[in-house]
């Protein structure tokens, strides 16, 4: 049994009304379309006084700071990677050929050698 009794027991509050603060619910289908639209087009954001797009899974800046946008950088550092890539295939093509070469002049010198001892040896049965 409580010591004081029991004297506090608040009222259940009422549901409360969800009241929208937006007046898009008001607006017809095709208004709401023209508002908000089906394309959003690409997020872009402006931070340090620079703006940034989101395109093609990349942040773009849309302002070039040093005279060449960054779409421009993009494609020549796409451009020296290939030409990299394209150097390291020619150096090991003349790699391989420069060992095709020591090789054959390696059999040759052979070759020549053993014709001299060929030459020798049927010089002396004569």
């Amino acid at each position: 049994m409580p010591l004081f009794g029991n004297t506090f027991s608040p009222k259940k509050t009422p549901p409360r009304k969800s009241a929208s603060l937006s007046n898009l619910h008001t607006l017809d289908r095709s208004t709401r379309e023209l508002e908000l639209g089906l394309e959003y087009g690409a997020p872009a954001i402006t931070i340090g006084g620079q703006s940034l797009k989101f395109e093609e899974g990349q942040w773009i800046t849309e302002s070039g700071g040093g005279g060449a946008s960054q779409r421009e950088l993009q494609r020549l550092r796409k451009r020296n990677l290939q030409l990299e890539e394209e150097n390291n295939l020619l150096r090991l093509k003349i790699d391989i050929l420069l060992d095709m070469l020591s090789e054959t002049t390696a059999e040759t010198h052979l070759m020549e050698k053993e014709m001299e001892e060929v030459k020798n040896q049927s010089r002396r049965r004569k």
